[in-house]
């Protein structure tokens, strides 16, 4: 009897917490996996470990350019794409002096720039692949609605609504799409409240793992400690 062939998956945001723990488990599962984040001793330590199956890729998401290069990697190692694992919580390219003020609607446009972006040159892998799916995580820093937050939420300002209006056009291609976020406050998904719960970056990887096969649209991901699964970029000490 044949090995099955292992599933190859694509895993963004991977440096730290979260995207980390992901790479980790989906390793420990059997699946190929190519990790985009900044450079970090744990992804070194991984791809160490496991030469054939890991693929760490160069270039800043957020910049068009880069993203085609890290798609032009995986055609040529892989040629096809399984499943593209955005996980956009915060952001691994922020300067490291930009002002506190100023963090969080970085984290958003940055996110939603890289999204597009990963979506744009991925879909043509996706589309070789089998049983294709993209799976986005947001955060409470990367969900934030840009420019004002009075207006109504589209694919310019709000990275959910960037994948909620891919979806049909992703569906339309065979591709599954899930958005695992929080419960947002304008228009919530469900009518109880979810309490948030003390997810640390492994537990949380576990579910969204064992809940891929399902295909779900969306999924409701509330987290007590938001800087466990998606640490902020260190910021250098004021001056006293």
């Amino acid at each position: 009897m044949s090995e099955p062939i292992a599933r190859k998956v694509w895993v963004t945001g991977a440096s730290s917490g979260l995207g980390l723990a992901l790479v980790q488990q989906l390793l420990e599962q059997g699946w190929k996996v190519a990790a985009s984040g900044r450079p970090s001793p744990e992804l070194k330590g991984l791809s160490q470990l496991n030469p054939e199956q890991l693929l760490l890729l160069d270039g800043n998401l957020d910049d068009g350019t880069q993203a085609a290069h890290a798609s032009q990697q995986l055609q040529a190692h892989w040629g096809a794409l399984d499943c593209l694992l955005v996980n956009a919580g915060t952001c691994d390219y922020l300067d490291p002096g930009l002002p506190p003020t100023a963090i969080f609607e970085a984290i958003a446009s940055s996110n939603l720039s890289a999204s597009v972006h990963c979506l744009n040159v991925a879909v043509p892998l996706l589309e070789k692949g089998q049983a294709p799916q993209v799976l986005a995580v947001l955060s409470r820093y990367s969900a934030l609605q840009l420019y004002e937050p009075s207006q109504p939420a589209t694919p310019d300002n709000n990275l959910t609504q960037v994948f909620r209006v891919e979806r049909q056009k992703l569906e339309s291609k065979g591709i599954a799409l899930t958005v695992v976020a929080p419960q947002a406050l304008k228009t919530p998904l469900v009518a109880v409240q979810i309490r948030p719960e003390q997810w640390t970056p492994e537990t949380a990887a576990d579910v969204i793992i064992q809940r891929l096969p399902e295909r779900a649209p969306e999924l409701l991901l509330e987290a007590l400690n938001l800087n466990s699964l998606w640490p902020l970029p260190e910021q250098p000490a004021s001056p006293v």
